[in-house]
């Protein structure tokens, strides 16, 4: 782990299904085969294996793993931008997790709202989703991200464009759900 990523190590969370530790320069293969995994293809703008390295390394990123299950094995990523912003506000840049519909991505988002909110202090968590991708969008309504419009055409694809949603969520509607028990609790 670099000097960069201490900070995020105060950030690790750990939830009754899933657990978010910094990235290592070793996870970058990981993180690589699930990118390209033609079943997340479809959704994410892969990178290479440097700027993954880059986001490691630089201050303004958080880059997790998700360790998932009874034996805590890696099974997805995520990566937050923004995270000294003077605005107050960070991005979900991505979030891939592999075995899909085992509720792992949820758990990984609620934790990630935590970090966002609890310890990088946002004022407003956003993140774009492409259009095609109704089972993310439909997680991301389900855990109170509002819909603030379309970026239409916005990624160049080998079939075409594609537009991309932008969703967010502000500190007190986050608040707002941890009141009615919605989130957990700092």
């Amino acid at each position: 782990m670099t000097a960069a990523n201490d900070s995020a190590t105060t950030t690790e969370r750990t939830s009754a299904r899933v657990r978010l530790r910094p990235t290592m320069t070793s996870d970058i293969d990981f993180v690589l085969t699930l990118e390209r995994d033609p079943e997340n293809l479809p959704f994410i703008t892969p990178w290479e294996s440097t700027q993954h390295e880059a986001a490691i390394r630089f201050p303004d990123f958080r880059h997790f793993i998700l360790e998932a299950g009874p034996q805590l094995q890696a099974a997805g990523f995520l990566i937050l931008i923004g995270c000294r912003s003077q605005n107050q506000s960070i991005e979900l840049k991505r979030m891939v997790v592999q075995g899909k519909g085992g509720g792992f991505g949820r758990a990984a988002l609620r934790a990630a709202k935590k970090i966002a909110f609890d310890d990088l202090h946002a004022h407003r968590f956003w993140l774009d989703v492409k259009s095609r991708n109704a089972r993310a969008k439909s997680l991301y309504d389900s855990e109170g991200f509002v819909m603030e419009g379309t970026l239409r055409d916005a990624v160049k694809q080998a079939e075409g464009f594609e537009s991309l949603h932008v969703m967010s969520m502000l500190r007190s509607e986050f608040t707002g759900r941890r009141s009615l028990g919605l989130e957990v609790s700092a």
